[in-house]
């Protein structure tokens, strides 16, 4: 597979139905959200279901940018996601906005580091990575997450990328090897 370095219109069309579909699914996930947040906060770990989640949040961006395999495809594929989400009604509101340009630059800067020249597992796991970390710091300094014990915030920062990477990376290349081999993606991806 090739890195295709234009736009086209069924790119552009293709990202809108990324952001479109995942912003759907944000709003089901905002469900799940509060019933997780409900269930682990007795035992004290109410912030995990944010981390269990966060890949799932993440994912517009990453398989945006595996499957377009243009500069800038991540960020504005987790943007529109975001939009979209704002505009169902989402409970974070115009903040979730900031998430997305974070998440989305997040998910961007793995590919960045690769230089746009790896759409395989090395790929998917720096886009994981990265978003890991962006979206980590982003929680130190917005949600608190410095005042965390250390053995809590460790165990958030693992389940975290472990988010990233089964969303972000394992189910990416699963969604991509089977639209690749429906011919859907044929104008980006040349075997």
């Amino acid at each position: 597979m090739k890195w295709a370095k234009s736009w086209t219109l069924s790119d552009v069309i293709l990202i809108a139905l990324i952001g479109i579909f995942f912003g759907a699914i944000f709003m089901g996930t905002n469900y799940l959200y509060d019933v997780l947040t409900a269930a682990l906060t007795p035992f004290g770990l109410a912030g995990l279901a944010n981390e269990l989640l966060l890949g799932i949040w993440c994912m517009p961006g990453m398989l945006a940018g595996y499957m377009l395999r243009l500069k800038g495809s991540a960020t504005l594929g987790e943007l529109l996601a975001a939009v979209v989400e704002m505009f169902f009604g989402g409970q974070w509101g115009a903040a979730t906005l900031i998430s997305g340009v974070l998440q989305g630059f997040g998910s961007e800067l793995g590919y960045i580091i690769t230089r746009y020249k790896h759409y395989d597992w090395l790929g998917l796991t720096a886009s994981a990575l990265t978003t890991t970390i962006v979206t980590f710091g982003w929680d130190l300094a917005k949600n608190g997450y410095l005042k965390l014990q250390l053995w809590l915030l460790v165990l958030y920062l693992v389940v975290r990328f472990i988010s990233m990477f089964v969303f972000g990376g394992v189910l990416t290349r699963l969604i991509t090897d089977l639209l690749d081999r429906s011919h859907v993606l044929k104008s980006t991806h040349t075997n």
